[in-house]
Order: C-alpha cells, then sequence, then structure tokens
C-alpha cells in the first residue's frame, strides 16, 4: 500500500538494485520543453542523453539523469523534425525533417556538423545509423530511401526504389549489411545495404500501412507494427512470416486459443504469470527463440481434483 500510493508521486523512472532502492528521488514535474507534438525520442546508446525531435522545428538533448537540457534548443531545420536517431558510439545525433534534409550534431554541444542536401523530393519520415557508424539511412513520403555517408552528408549510392507507397519506417541489421523497410503500401522490403539491390520478394501479410520495423539481436528475425493492429515475427534469410499461436488467460482460469478451444486451466494465483505480454505467443519458431513452456508442475487425475474441490471450498 505504502507504495501503491507514494508511487503515484514519482514522474520518473526508479533505479533498483538487488531489491532494494538505493536512492529515493524527490518528486518532480517533466522537464518543459517542446510547444508543439513531439514526433521522435531516442536514448543515447550509453544512456547519458536523450534526445527529441519535434514539430516546433527544434531539435533538443536532455541529461537522462536529471531531465535538464545540455543545450539550448536547435533549429537547423524550417519544417518540423519527424525522426532521430544516435550513432553507436553516442557522439553525434541525426535528425530527419519534412524540409527533404537530414542534419547531423556533436550530442555534447551545438555545434553542427553537416546539413545534408535535399536528396529526397518530400519530406523525411525515418532515420537510422548503421552500427558500423559509417552510414545513415532515410526513408521518405517520396516513397524512396536514401543512404548517406555520415561523415560528410553526401549520397551513397542511388536511391531504393520499389515501395508504391510512402515509406514509415527504416532499420538497420546488425551488422549493417541490410536494411529493412516498412511502407504505407502494407509491405516491407529488405535492401542489401552495400549494393542498394532489393534482398527476395517484398514481406507481405499485413492489411494495413506498416509502422515500425526491427531487427532481432541475432539479425536472423524482422518484427513488424502495423495499423491492422498485429504484430508479426518474420524469418529475415527466408523472408517468410513465422507462424504463430496466440492464447489468451480468461478470468475463469482456463487458457483458450484464438478459436476458443480449450488447452489447459491455471490457477487464480499463477494466472497474473500468464500476462506477460513476451510470452502470449507461442511462435513455431520458439526452439530457436528460446520461448519455453514448462508443465512439470501441471496436476492431472487426483491432484488436479483435489486443486478444484479445494478452489470451490474457498468461493463458498
Amino acid at each position: 500500500m505504502l507504495w501503491k500510493e507514494s508511487g503515484k508521486l514519482f514522474t520518473r523512472l526508479i533505479q533498483v538494485q538487488q531489491g532494494r532502492m538505493k536512492t529515493w528521488p524527490t518528486p518532480s514535474t517533466p522537464s518543459k520543453g517542446p510547444t508543439a507534438i513531439i514526433s521522435s525520442v531516442r536514448y543515447s546508446p550509453d544512456g547519458l542523453y536523450i534526445v527529441s525531435g519535434s514539430r516546433d522545428k527544434y531539435l533538443r538533448i536532455y541529461n537522462a539523469e536529471t531531465g535538464a537540457p545540455t543545450c539550448e534548443p536547435l533549429k537547423s531545420h524550417i519544417q518540423p523534425v519527424n525522426s532521430v536517431a544516435s550513432s553507436p558510439d553516442g557522439r553525434y545525433v541525426v535528425f530527419g525533417s519534412d524540409d527533404k534534409t537530414i542534419s547531423l550534431y556533436y550530442a555534447s554541444s551545438t555545434v553542427q556538423v553537416f546539413k545534408s542536401q535535399k536528396g529526397h523530393t518530400s519530406g523525411i519520415t525515418s532515420v537510422a545509423y548503421s552500427p558500423d557508424g559509417r552510414n545513415i539511412v532515410s526513408g521518405s513520403w517520396d516513397e524512396t530511401i536514401r543512404i548517406w555517408d555520415a561523415k560528410t552528408g553526401a549520397f551513397v549510392g542511388d536511391s531504393l526504389r520499389g515501395h508504391t507507397g510512402y515509406i514509415t519506417c527504416v532499420a538497420y541489421s546488425p551488422d549493417s549489411r541490410y536494411i529493412v523497410s516498412g511502407s504505407h503500401d502494407d509491405t516491407i522490403r529488405i535492401w542489401d545495404a552495400k549494393t542498394g539491390a532489393s534482398v527476395g520478394k517484398p514481406l507481405t501479410g499485413h492489411t494495413s500501412y506498416v509502422t515500425s520495423v526491427a531487427y532481432s539481436p541475432d539479425g536472423r528475425h524482422i518484427v513488424s507494427g502495423s495499423s491492422d493492429g498485429t504484430i508479426r515475427v518474420w524469418n529475415a534469410e527466408g523472408s517468410r512470416d513465422l507462424p504463430t499461436t496466440n492464447f489468451s488467460p480468461d478470468h475463469d482460469g482456463w487458457i483458450r486459443n484464438s478459436d476458443r478451444g480449450l488447452l489447459f486451466w491455471v490457477s487464480e494465483d499463477c494466472g497474473n504469470l500468464l500476462i506477460s505480454p513476451a510470452i502470449l505467443t507461442i511462435s513455431a519458431g520458439g526452439a530457436a527463440r528460446g520461448v519455453r513452456l514448462d508443465a512439470s508442475g501441471a496436476c492431472f487425475g487426483a491432484s488436479w481434483e483435489l486443486i478444484m474441490n479445494r478452489n470451490s471450498v474457498q468461493n463458498v
């Protein structure tokens, strides 16, 4: 009850180590900053600062520990900022804007490294740094993707074309060899980051536009989110959607599949453990992804009847 009531006072994250609070933060209010919609936020890889881009055309950098701005708001764009990203080493931050350009700043100061030439014919919707720090990729309303030299801001190769709707999101594979993109055409595409060539066929399955994409840490899978209300996991190598079996715990303790068929029953004190989004989907590739369902403690026969009878008595 103490935490339930006092926890309402805290607006910052609390770090817990070894099960104890090392220091208790004082109540605080959110840092004042943008006066318009915030379109994108990112942590630096080292967790020391947070960067944001907003519709008021400003770029802001905050101390992640205190929430205080590290410098004055930056305004190098004449149109709203739609996307931000940090370099792998945390030294730089990149911003993509509706003015069709990207800009790169030192994270520790207000010094601009470069502002690119207009490589797109429409606003930039998404930017991402390659894990090796050499390049930056951008997606645009103009339905194309561009790769930029992270040191000079120069174009690297030609535009990547193939989508028939505007680009909503882009991301690099962990080894920097591939780029994945999501689009308003409801598809996902994989690209060779060196040649710009499309890899395999477009990934289809979503029934509405793709809003977000990301690679798994090992690079074997791609996850996508869509405005159709679903999340899909894809085999990055075979370019296919991995089948899944969805299940959900009901109030009566029964676990039912998506067709409402009975799978098994869980006691009330254990039922909350099944609410975690991480285990609400069992993938056909679960063995490779570390998904496990331990039934060693399951009750059958007389043990089942004993538990059911005990629950019946408690509910009287």
